[in-house]
Order: structure tokens, then sequence, then C-alpha cells
């Protein structure tokens, strides 16, 4: 058994007994006698087994702290934290835990990170409402929920109007006129000499200062948000794909000599596929970036719709949580964005010597 496991597991059996011993103060016999239960399999626990007894333990536990009504005294506030331990150990029970399948290994490993999203979120609700945070400074994540039951419909609009049009229509864009530009400095001397050091200095510009200067060119539909993403993915793309056309070895590239390969054979059968693993990594940095661009150029001005408009006009209006509702929304977009490219990177490059163990 790990040390850190052992630590928190222990720190989790003695906040139990603490609890049983509140709620025998209580004369509440039933609550003191589980959480002597709790302490005691804390305690002892030393199998992956138990993992789901813990989880489980603590939704139980987590759902009767949030219940209405209930008042945040000393004892509660020992609940919350000994729900928290409870997922801790419960997860790390399961990480020990050796499933045959490949499958049941990357289910399990899916465990972990849901298991510490779905605690943050309890923890973030409990001390809302425990604290009595105003809905204006931080909103709960139940009231989030509600917010986005009601504005489906707008949430579907902004997506539409911030992620396909202006991210992903400058994403490849940005990123096509990149790979086109690097063969073309791949051919050329002067752009090697002349261009990449201007984009260097392009890529160090704040994107804030850029942003206006586009809208009013492009206008304030979705095609200044496109401009702004192209401007933004463009240069980092270039360096990444000028670097990985230069990857092939210089006997591949003699090999390919002695066959009297043209330029653009040698290309598409010897360079772009060495080039894959850089250019892959120039395009999941850049799904990053296009989502970034998208949003704050819509802060300069938009119609009606879009992520970046809708988070500046509901933080006027002190509905913040529409405003984390929209933030939450650009990161699962975001995350899908990377994650999809990520997938097509493995199976492209599946060759490489990154993506072996994957």
């Amino acid at each position: 058994m790990k040390g850190p496991a052992i630590l928190v597991r222990g720190v989790a059996a003695v906040v139990a007994f603490v609890a049983a011993a509140l709620a025998a103060v209580s004369h509440e016999v039933l609550m003191a006698g589980s959480f002597m239960l709790i302490a005691v399999l804390l305690a002892m626990a030393a199998r992956p087994v138990l993992g789901p007894v813990f989880l489980a333990l603590a939704a139980k536990i987590g759902q009767g702290v949030l219940e209405v009504g209930m008042d945040f005294g000393p004892e509660k506030w020992i609940l919350v934290v000994l729900v928290w331990l409870l997922a801790w150990s419960g997860v790390a029970l399961l990480s020990e835990a050796r499933p045959a399948g490949r499958l049941a290994q990357r289910s399990l490993g899916l465990i972990a990170p849901a298991v510490f999203g779905i605690t943050l979120l309890w923890l973030w609700e409990a001390v809302v409402l425990g604290t009595g945070v105003s809905p204006v400074i931080l909103p709960a994540p139940s009231a989030i929920g509600a917010a986005f039951a009601d504005s489906r419909a707008i949430l579907w609009a902004d997506f539409l109007q911030t992620f396909v049009k202006g991210a992903l229509s400058g994403y490849v864009l940005g990123c096509g006129a990149a790979v086109l530009t690097a063969i073309a400095v791949e051919r050329s001397v002067f752009l090697q000499r002349g261009l990449l050091p201007v984009g260097n200095f392009v890529a160090a510009l704040p994107i804030v200062g850029i942003a206006p200067i586009l809208v009013m060119w492009f206008g304030f539909d979705w095609q200044s948000k496109a401009a702004v993403v192209v401007v933004m993915v463009f240069f980092p793309m270039l360096v990444n794909a000028v670097e990985g056309l230069k990857a092939g070895e210089q006997m591949q590239r003699d090999l390919m000599a002695t066959y009297s390969a043209s330029f653009w054979q040698s290309l598409f059968k010897l360079r772009l596929p060495a080039a894959m693993p850089f250019m892959f990594n120039g395009l999941k940095i850049a799904t990053t970036l296009a989502m970034i661009g998208a949003i704050v150029a819509e802060f300069f001005g938009s119609p009606t719709m879009g992520m970046g408009f809708r988070i500046s006009t509901e933080v006027g209006r002190l509905n913040l949580d529409v405003v984390w509702l929209e933030i939450a929304v650009a990161a699962i977009a975001g995350s899908l964005f990377y994650g999809s490219v990520a997938m097509i990177e493995k199976g492209v490059t599946f060759w490489h010597p990154s993506q072996r163990n994957r």
C-alpha cells in the first residue's frame, strides 16, 4: 500500500470517529453506528474491492448533507471533510486494482477524473450553501444547472456562432494556410530567413490588441472572429510544420534521391508522413487558441449571439449563473475538440514512439 493512500485513509478514519462521537452526543445512535462502521472500514481497508463501498458511502452522506433545511454547524463541516476523504480513499483503492481486460483498464482509468469532478462540484455546492455566498459572487452548481434547463436554445445558438462559425472555420483556414506556407518555406531560403522571424514577432502580439482591429476590418459577424483565430493559430502551426518537414533523416532523403524522386514525390511519401507528429502537436495547440481567440474577439463586437457576447452582457446584468454556464460549455467544447484531434493523431501516427503503450 502506498504511503499517501494510507495517510488519507488514516485521516478519514479519525474524521469518521469524530463524526461518530458527535452523533452519539446528539443521541443519534444509528448515525453514530454508521460513522463508527466507516471508521473501522477505513482503518482496516487494504483491498481494492472496498473502493466502491467508500464511493457509495460518500455519495449517500453527501446527499444527506445537501438536504434542504440542514443547518451547517460544525458537525456538518466535519461531514463535508469526511465525504471528501471517503471519495479520495475510494479512488486510491480502485487505482490499485489491476483488471485483466483492456476495456476494464480504460474504464477504471476514467473513474478517478469522474469522481474528482463530481466531488469538486459537490464541495462547491456545499461551500456555497453552507457559507451563504451570494449568487452574484459565486452561484451554486444547482443554480447553473437550472440556468441550463432554461437557456438551451440560447446556448445552442451561441455554440454555433462561436465554435462552428468562428473557431472551427478559422482553425481550418489558419492551419491549412500554415501547412501550405510551410511547404513554400521549405523550398525557399528567402522565406526561411524572412518569414519565420516575422512570424515569431506576430505570434507575440497580444490578442486584445489585434482583435479590435480585425473586428473593424471584417465586421461584427463571425468573419472577424474567424480572422482573429487565423492569426492566432497560423504561426504556431507554421513553426511546427516547418520543423516537421525537416524531421526526415538524411539517409532517407538520399534514398529518395537515388530513386530519382521529384520534390512532390519526396514530400508526400517521406516528408509529410515524418512531419505528422510535429503537425499534430501544432494542431492540438491550435485547438485551445481557436476557442480563446473566438471568445475574446466577441468582446469587441458581435451580433446578438455568441459565447463571448453572452458572457460580457450577462456579467453586466449580474446573471453569473449564465456566465458560468457559458464558461462550462466553452470548456467542454474545447476539451472535446482537443480530444478528437488527439484521437486522429493516434490513428495517423501509430508508428511513432510517442504513441506506444497508449
